[in-house]
């Protein structure tokens, strides 16, 4: 347990943590796709970028909605995995020199980014309809989606011409 966290004793801290953990990473991606949109050389990417942000600032406000319906404070705990994420992708930022290889990176990270929401959401979602926080699971669900999408559409962009160009 980590220094400034509550104790995990049943199902619902459990599944309070997991929200609080995907809140702190939706807003860690917030602040993190501002410079991948700097970064982004291929414009389908850096448009890509730029609608996922807003969809992340929606998702955002999603999560509120769910920490509201559910009487809860909406608030953070700090994911190691998120922060561990978003660093690395920035230290690749920084090292790659050719264009072409670092939309291929920042794809790579943005999947990464995506994948750990999905696994997350997935599991939030099932704690809620386990739990019977059934109000919530339409907002989890539209956010999953959106997640799924958004992975989706970068292996599209990767394969069809990001990659090629990378290699």
């Amino acid at each position: 347990m980590g220094l400034f966290t509550t104790p995990i004793k049943t199902m619902d801290d459990l599944f309070t943590h997991m929200l609080q953990d995907i809140y702190y990473a939706e807003q860690q991606i917030t602040k993190a796709l501002p410079k991948m949109i700097e970064k982004a050389g291929e414009p389908q990417l850096k448009q890509g970028f730029e609608k996922h942000l807003r969809e992340t600032e929606g998702q955002v406000q999603r999560l509120e909605q769910v920490f509201q319906q559910l009487g809860k404070t909406a608030k953070g705990v700090e994911c190691a995995a998120i922060n561990g994420i978003i660093s690395e992708t920035k230290e690749i930022m920084s090292d790659v020199g050719d264009q072409q290889v670092l939309d291929a990176a920042l794809i790579a990270g943005a999947q990464a980014v995506e994948h750990y929401e999905i696994t997350r959401y997935g599991t939030i979602i099932a704690y809620a309809k386990q739990l019977g926080h059934t109000n919530v699971v339409g907002l989890l669900e539209q956010t999953l989606g959106e997640e799924k999408a958004t992975d989706k559409t970068l292996t599209a962009l990767a394969e069809a011409n990001v990659n090629r160009k990378a290699a």
